[in-house]
């Protein structure tokens, strides 16, 4: 699937940074205090660059921007590669960063001639003469401009010609692994969700719409509702069973949740369904949000309804001794 533009802007709610749709729609005469990349996931490494951010905007007496794209440089650069899933939509992701107390967030659209600047135009044209840049901040493993061609030993010759601060920030690491949202994606693809959890700092969530189902959950004795995701390129976990808790007109409920394709009553499509416990209430077309706390088992097929049942009342004690 392709990227087709859309108005990605008009849900955005900014109480807490201001928010700009482009490198032109920035103003700001002010020195900035720049970050720059795709803040996938917003995870704990991006957290210690943000931090960084905040304080070299205070040192420089100016204010903090992240530079961020949308859509992933990979969705226009390889348009038929369909595999690129991300961490967060768009609207996620900047109501995550809309949270870490900077003070400006600009989300730039990615296309083929952007990506044709290469590293000098973009310090000089971009950074210097639009951002007005006074301190650079950059993970260990950046690159800029064309085929990424610009590194941080260019930044270190370009930052005295053009009068900025840099600093590089290490690789962050949790129990000696370091962390980055391809390790996170990797981990929800192998169902690993306490890995996950652990570097992401928060409980992975998914949110969609719940559409109509074939109501077979509800003969066994326990109903789910199946959930539409916002997003085609928002990363689902690898299929199987979880303990999650899911967040229905702002109150949140314990569940269990099913992806997979429901071998046992022979299901073709990947479906979401949750299972929501002592809850009964009307939520078709409704927004709902789900946090994944574990994963219980493999999705697998039974040769009888009888026997998912009796599997099925198996998996909620085990999901509310992990919820609880």
């Amino acid at each position: 699937m392709s990227y087709k533009k859309q108005n990605y802007f008009s849900r955005f709610n900014t109480h807490f940074v201001k928010v700009y749709k482009s490198i032109e729609a920035y103003n700001n005469t002010e020195k900035s205090a720049i970050t720059i990349g795709t803040f996938d996931g917003v995870h704990l490494g991006h957290n210690v660059i943000i931090n960084q951010l905040k304080n070299a905007a205070k040192t420089i007496g100016g204010e903090s921007v992240i530079l961020t794209f949308f859509p992933h440089p990979r969705m226009v650069l390889y348009p038929d590669d369909n595999e690129l899933r991300l961490l967060n939509t768009i609207d996620e992701r900047i109501k995550l960063l809309e949270k870490s107390g900077i003070d400006h967030l600009i989300i730039h659209p990615f296309s083929k001639e952007f990506s044709r600047l290469n590293s000098t135009e973009f310090v000089r044209d971009i950074l210097v003469g639009q951002l007005n840049v006074g301190a650079l901040i950059i993970g260990y493993d950046h690159h800029f401009g064309r085929n990424r061609e610009g590194s941080f030993e260019d930044l270190q010759e370009l930052a005295p010609l053009y009068n900025f601060e840099l600093e590089q920030i290490d690789a962050q690491s949790i129990d000696n692994v370091n962390v980055s949202s391809t390790k996170i994606r990797n981990s929800l693809n192998e169902g690993n969700i306490k890995n996950a959890t652990q570097f992401l700092g928060y409980n992975y969530f998914i949110e969609g719409t719940i559409i109509e189902g074939n109501k077979i959950g509800r003969q066994l004795g326990f109903p789910t509702a199946n959930l539409k995701t916002n997003e085609w390129y928002k990363l689902i976990p690898a299929n199987g069973v979880y303990a999650v808790k899911v967040i229905v007109d702002n109150e949140k409920h314990q569940g269990m949740l099913n992806i997979g394709n429901r071998p046992t009553v022979k299901g073709t499509d990947i479906s979401i369904e949750v299972n929501i416990f002592n809850f009964d209430a009307d939520i078709y077309n409704k927004e709902i949000r789900i946090e994944f706390y574990d994963r219980i088992r493999d999705e697998r097929k039974f040769d009888q309804l009888s026997a998912l049942k009796i599997q099925l009342e198996i998996d909620k004690k085990k999901a509310i001794q992990i919820l609880s």
